[in-house]
């Protein structure tokens, strides 16, 4: 048992916060770290040390893990869908919660469409790029534009109807190449591709069910995480 501050936690529930402090404010652990931490396939790349070994990092990782508290799941379904999306801060995954909660209607499904609307996701989901770390990376350095302006924000929010491109002199960069030509993964019909695939519309916010996670999300599960 530990305890922060007045609360006090099993060790599995602990453990499990401990993480979610490290990767408040920047992202330190590889990709394939996330998976294993989370002991799934998130991405649902084929690489992923998940297929082979569904246990933790760390020496202490094959050791028989705690049964979870419901504190515990919740925490784990948020960092879940806060690392799919390239293990984005908390203090940035609150602010889109925040704006999901205002809306009227269900939270949780207004969560995973703000999420699907950042420009780094539909750059991703587009298949301009092989991964969502690489997509952050490709929208920092300039290579795509929003209705012809270039725009380098990956947290910049998509509106329906908006035109993202890759900008010509951006095209025959490999990882452009690799992930256009990657069959690991489908772009979703909520996007209209166009130009050889260096151009795509976003036609609506997707429903929960029409995004492609590879493995299961619980939106309803960070919802009453954050309404504790």
């Amino acid at each position: 048992m530990h305890r922060v501050g007045h609360i006090s936690f099993c060790g599995a529930d602990f453990n499990i916060l401990t993480e979610a402090i490290l990767n408040m404010t920047k992202r330190t652990q590889a990709k394939y770290k996330i998976d294993r931490r989370m002991g799934e396939n998130i991405w649902g790349r084929p690489k992923s040390p998940v297929n082979s070994r569904e246990y933790g990092p760390g020496q202490h990782g094959q050791g028989r893990r705690s049964k979870l508290s419901d504190f515990g799941i919740q925490l784990r379904a948020k960092q879940k869908l806060k690392g799919y999306y390239g293990d984005i801060t908390e203090k940035q995954f609150k602010r889109i919660y925040k704006d999901a909660d205002k809306m009227r209607g269900d939270t949780g499904a207004f969560l995973v469409g703000l999420l699907e609307s950042r420009l780094d996701a539909l750059v991703y989901r587009a298949k301009f790029v092989p991964t969502v770390f690489s997509a952050r990376q490709f929208v920092n350095h300039g290579h795509v534009t929003v209705n012809g302006k270039k725009v380098n924000i990956p947290s910049y929010r998509v509106k329906a109807g908006d035109v993202v491109e890759i900008r010509e002199k951006s095209r025959q960069i490999p990882m452009v190449i690799q992930g256009m030509a990657s069959n690991e993964r489908d772009v979703p019909e909520y996007l209209a591709l166009e130009n050889n695939g260096t151009k795509v519309t976003f036609l609506r916010v997707p429903q929960l069910d029409e995004i492609p996670y590879p493995v299961q999300m619980e939106p309803n599960l960070i919802v009453e995480f954050y309404s504790r």
